[in-house]
């Protein structure tokens, strides 16, 4: 009890002595320390407040920030649609020109072969050709008489000779090789202007093609760019031979294409056949690692059988013979110690399947396989077909027909206008070819003698055509109009025409320099023809005689 009251008594005590009231000198300080506190309340109410309105200033220009970033979005993708719209309108037009233009190409090629059909037709062809005058009748006939039988009539005992003796040395070039390891030589065959009759300039050349076929047990497979395979462009016209043995079809088995198990066998080739050593299709003429027969090794092995052969027979003649030019390496020369020589070209080719179409190996003397793509890469040559398609027609053409005076003419004019004014692109083949188109295309009656002069303008018309359109067809590959007496392969008739003039289409030097070279022959053609006429009465009227 006394400590409870104890404890009420000291809790009374307590209070009264901590009572504000009880000491009002140490409080009298509260009043000024209010107002200082007010003071500073006000000041940080300031600052919140210019707090708040910076925020806000900062907020106000990130949505101004934000509304102009929108809106340039909306501008990027309306620029966007208006660009897609615009490529699409643009890939549209770029779709129908094109539909045009290979419309219009279809339709010209569709009727590449009617443009000789009429007198008419050809009569408004070329600018360049009008007001170029040929000389008449007779100064033709004197031309042709003089320039042209003149230095022809020689030509068929060259050939008779150059035969022969390729003929000899081809023996003794087989005599010569390993029958069970070299290529077969088989029997030469002349070819081009000397055969066709049509060439005039000097020096006369032979071109002698020479097939060959590789030893038993392999046998050629050619591919050509219209046999289904994807070639390029500037590949048209070219082909490849892949050597393969005979039980072996050119695609190659399924077990070098498939990887068989280690307990699995193919039966039709045995792990010793499938796998060839590279030296073993190096020694049958192939390119590098492939099975591609090379067209620079094929004529080295040949240079080095010929040059073997030589040496086994030229104990029997009274003359020299030699490799004329370093870049024809079929080129060869005999030389006579009367010092008159021979030039001929032996040129080795590879029969396509079992017709007259050659992959050739070398184009001597000529631009035409200049550029090419690879050594596996042959040149397809028609001239066995184009020699038996001059020979038909000329039996249904008038007794001396000008077809092949004309041909003369214009190779003769061509040559003397490259040599003053230097080479061109334009060639003896390209000439021959627009013949070849003419004599299709106009009947045989048109062909007769007195019709010399009108022949002329029509070549030299339809020429200038193809020069302007920079479009000369070949006359074989994808013509439907091919004699079927010639037995000219179907898959050619039905392939693509191939354009002559393609290669001058990105070459416009080369373009401008055959355009130029064509013109100044027009210009130039009755003063050359006036070179060699001798005086002629007016009253002459005679005909010209066909070689």
């Amino acid at each position: 009890m006394p400590v409870g009251l104890f404890r009420v008594c000291l809790l009374v005590i307590t209070a009264i002595v901590n009572h504000p009231l009880f000491f009002p000198k140490e409080n009298g300080t509260v009043p000024e320390n209010t107002e200082e506190i007010i003071q500073k309340m006000k000041e940080r109410e300031e600052s919140l407040r210019l707090e708040q309105l910076r925020l806000e200033q900062e907020i106000a220009d990130q949505e101004a920030t934000q509304r102009a970033l929108e809106k340039a979005a909306v501008v990027v993708e309306e620029s966007k649609e208006e660009k897609v719209r615009w490529d699409m309108w643009t890939a549209l037009s770029l779709v129908i020109f094109l539909l045009i233009e290979l419309w219009r190409q279809d339709f010209q090629e569709g009727n590449w072969q009617d443009t000789g059909g009429e007198e008419d037709d050809m009569a408004v062809l070329g600018k360049a050709f009008q007001g170029v005058s040929l000389p008449d009748k007779a100064v033709l006939a004197s031309f042709y008489e003089k320039r042209i039988l003149g230095t022809t009539a020689d030509m068929a005992r060259m050939r008779e000779m150059v035969e022969g003796f390729a003929d000899d040395l081809l023996e003794a070039l087989r005599s010569v090789c390993n029958r069970d390891a070299d290529m077969e030589v088989e029997d030469c065959m002349g070819v081009g202007s000397m055969y066709e009759n049509w060439r005039v300039r000097k020096p006369f050349v032979c071109d002698l093609i020479v097939p060959f076929a590789p030893p038993e047990p392999y046998c050629f497979c050619c591919q050509t760019w219209c046999s289904g395979d994807s070639f390029p462009p500037d590949e048209q016209g070219y082909g490849t031979i892949k050597v393969c043995r005979a039980d072996e079809d050119a695609t190659g088995c399924i077990c070098d294409k498939t990887k068989l198990g280690e307990d699995m066998l193919c039966l039709l080739h045995s792990q010793v056949s499938s796998t060839r050593p590279s030296s073993e299709m190096e020694d049958l003429l192939c390119f590098k690692n492939t099975q591609y027969l090379d067209a620079d090794q094929v004529m080295k092995w040949f240079q080095i059988a010929v040059t073997k052969a030589w040496n086994r027979i030229s104990h029997k003649y009274e003359f020299d013979l030699s490799f004329s030019l370093l870049d024809s390496p079929g080129a060869l020369k005999i030389k006579f110690k009367s010092g008159k020589s021979i030039a001929f070209n032996l040129t080795p080719v590879v029969q396509y399947e079992n017709s007259d179409v050659y992959f050739i190996s070398h184009f001597p003397r000529s631009s035409l396989a200049a550029d090419v793509p690879s050594s596996t890469h042959w040149f397809l040559t028609f001239a066995v077909y184009e020699r038996r398609f001059i020979q038909l027609v000329s039996k249904t053409l008038p007794a001396n027909a000008c077809h092949v005076s004309c041909l003369q003419i214009l190779s003769f004019l061509h040559g003397k206008q490259c040599s003053l004014t230097g080479p061109s692109g334009l060639t003896n083949y390209h000439l021959k070819t627009v013949l070849l188109h003419l004599l299709q295309a106009r009947p045989s009656q048109d062909w007769a003698p007195e019709k010399l002069e009108a022949r002329l303008q029509d070549m030299l018309k339809f020429l200038e055509k193809c020069l302007h359109e920079k479009k000369l067809y070949h006359f074989f590959i994808g013509n439907g109009k091919v004699p079927a007496e010639l037995g000219f392969p179907i898959i050619f008739q039905r392939a693509e025409p191939l354009n002559l003039f393609r290669p001058f289409v990105l070459r416009r030097d080369i373009y401008r320099k055959m355009v130029d070279t064509f013109h100044e022959m027009l210009r130039n053609m009755s003063a050359l023809i006036n070179e060699y006429t001798v005086h002629i009465p007016l009253a002459h009227t005679n005909g010209i005689r066909k070689e």
